[in-house]
């Protein structure tokens, strides 16, 4: 538990600016999806919540697919 509080401690300056971040991100994008579209504000905000967890997904999964293909050509040529 130490360990996790020395963690805390030196991260929450960065922890705070990325939770108002994320928060100005849900305001903005449903602002954005509002005024575009006219959608309602809890369509909005849905959308902006789940369209960034899903890019997020998208950019794990093209990670791995990006380093595995890496590390195949690595140990092909190493050969």
């Amino acid at each position: 538990m130490s360990e996790l509080l020395k963690s805390y401690n030196v991260l929450k300056g960065t922890l705070l600016r990325t939770l108002i971040y994320t928060i100005g991100h849900f305001i903005i994008a449903a602002s954005c999806v509002m005024y575009f579209t006219g959608a309602d504000f809890m369509t909005s905000m849905t959308d902006a919540i789940v369209e960034p967890i899903l890019n997020g997904v998208w950019y794990f999964v093209l990670d791995r697919v990006w380093i595995d293909k890496k590390l195949e050509t690595f140990n092909t040529k190493e050969r």
